[in-house]
């Protein structure tokens, strides 16, 4: 079907993928759990734009320069590291404040995220999903299996994968906005919860910054 091969396995494996927890859908889940429905959609729109920058390197063969490149690889993979670090550190510093005004019931109460001012969800889950080349790498080892090499238009075929990608990609955030809208009340009425969540994601982030820092082209 348009140059793809085994397409059943293909979409077996792209389950497991995205079922798979990370930056990405901690943020989307966050978002939505302290803005809502729209807000959450806006930083899912930003991951998949992320993706599709990164499904689009991986066809132009940038991931095998990363992956090729020593040099260029550590500055990819550090400059990621350290934005997630910064995430992870906002994070904490909300749950400091929220974990001091626990007995303050007139304060509102946020789900774990980084609150500051002026955030921009779309620009930050863009980012968040950009700076990943684990992803980049991955995204090349994974998808080239599934492209017939004699094919007269592989550009198609890496089409057709990443729309299933994106459908897969779709589906599970949506679940998980709709999921954090729910969590919200909860968080809302109990700011020890509240701040003990956002601790949990800060200290998730900062587990996404060491094992990004380990990764190895």
């Amino acid at each position: 079907m348009l140059g793809v091969t085994d397409l059943p396995t293909y979409l077996a494996g792209l389950v497991l993928i995205v079922l798979l927890p990370g930056p990405n859908s901690l943020y989307v889940l966050s978002v939505a759990a302290r803005k809502g429905i729209r807000a959450g959609y806006t930083a899912a729109a930003g991951v998949w734009c992320g993706d599709t920058v990164l499904m689009t390197l991986s066809a132009a063969g940038v991931a095998s320069l990363l992956q090729a490149n020593a040099l260029l690889f550590g500055i990819v993979k550090y400059a990621g590291a350290g934005y997630l670090t910064w995430l992870a550190v906002g994070m904490l510093r909300a749950a400091w404040q929220m974990w001091r005004t626990r007995r303050d019931r007139t304060d509102v109460v946020e789900a774990p995220a980084a609150p500051v001012a002026g955030e921009r969800p779309f620009r930050r889950a863009f980012v968040v999903s950009l700076f990943n080349p684990k992803a980049i790498l991955f995204f090349v080892a994974f998808f080239v299996q599934f492209v017939d090499p004699g094919y007269a238009y592989p550009a198609l075929s890496f089409v057709v994968l990443g729309a299933f990608a994106q459908l897969a990609s779709f589906l599970y955030l949506t679940a998980l906005i709709f999921s954090g809208t729910k969590l919200a009340a909860a968080f809302r009425r109990r700011k020890r919860l509240s701040a003990g969540a956002t601790t949990a994601a800060g200290a998730l982030f900062l587990g996404f910054a060491v094992k990004l820092t380990l990764a190895s082209a």
